[in-house]
């Protein structure tokens, strides 16, 4: 792929960003993400889903990037016409979780826990939400969930309030992880120094685009090291809705996602 000259690296998180809470994903973000494709621009997904809750989503907004990151940035896939859905894994970032989650399990015993593998598969003890693993998950002791390399491992704990939830992780000290924390007192946890903004940042020297032209959108605590990657030299673009640590990591807001604040975005990129 060569880089035209104005042409833009544009990374869209999903959930809460081209998806309202609800999964809604408006016409109108379908019509503005689709726009600025068609002027030239490589607009991508950066997200935490996993692959297979991933490609649907890129089904619903029409394109075909040559480049998805998945997983927090520990899966990156290519487009390859030969794969059967595709898409292929082209950088896969693993780790043993068997240190962080006994860590873990130390602190919070009444914790829920999964691990997820390169192929996608979650092996999970405790409780989830229906769907919330996506469709290729297992119920195992938790003593499996320590033997399998690992490119994230969640936890939830729905009996904590979300400020309580972070600093109880933060009094762990979790230096040998990079970790996040979601919804809900949701904990993702990915292998060292690997989140969206390493991942993006490879796609960005793979694509030869200028860091001046790279743009990423996102509302979630997820996406803090993405926007502040992206407002380094380019634009950072946090969701209305977005908590403030994360408005703080952007160095632009636009509108919430029940507004479509995206498509208000891209509508005025590429007006």
């Amino acid at each position: 792929m060569s880089v035209h000259p104005g042409q833009w690296l544009i990374a869209l998180d999903i959930d809460g960003t081209v998806l309202q809470e609800d999964g809604t994903m408006n016409e109108t973000v379908i019509q503005a993400v689709q726009k600025v494709r068609d002027a030239g621009h490589e607009v991508m997904i950066a997200t935490g889903r996993s692959v297979a809750m991933t490609l649907p989503i890129l089904e619903r907004l029409g394109i075909t990037p040559q480049y998805v990151v998945c997983s927090n940035g520990a899966i990156t896939l290519t487009r390859d016409p030969l794969a059967a859905d595709g898409y292929r894994r082209e950088f896969v970032e693993t780790f043993d979780p068997s240190e962080v989650l006994n860590t873990i399990r130390e602190k919070l015993e009444a914790a829920n826990y999964a691990v997820e593998d390169e192929t996608g598969l979650y092996r999970f003890t405790g409780y989830f939400p229906e769907g919330a693993l996506g469709t290729m998950s297992e119920k195992v002791a938790f003593e499996e969930l320590l033997t399998a390399r690992a490119t994230r491992v969640v936890v939830i704990s729905p009996e904590h309030k979300i400020e309580d939830f972070l600093s109880v992780v933060e009094s762990m000290g979790l230096h040998k992880v990079s970790y996040n924390v979601g919804w809900t007192a949701w904990l993702d946890i990915a292998p060292d120094g690997v989140n969206k903004s390493t991942a993006l940042e490879r796609v960005r020297e793979i694509l030869g685009m200028p860091r001046s032209r790279v743009m990423a959108v996102g509302d979630g605590r997820n996406d803090i090291d993405m926007l502040e990657w992206a407002s380094a030299e380019g634009r950072g673009v946090a969701m209305g809705q977005a908590p403030d640590v994360v408005r703080d990591a952007a160095n632009e807001v636009t509108g919430s996602d029940l507004d479509d604040g995206v498509a208000t975005l891209l509508w005025a990129f590429a007006p």
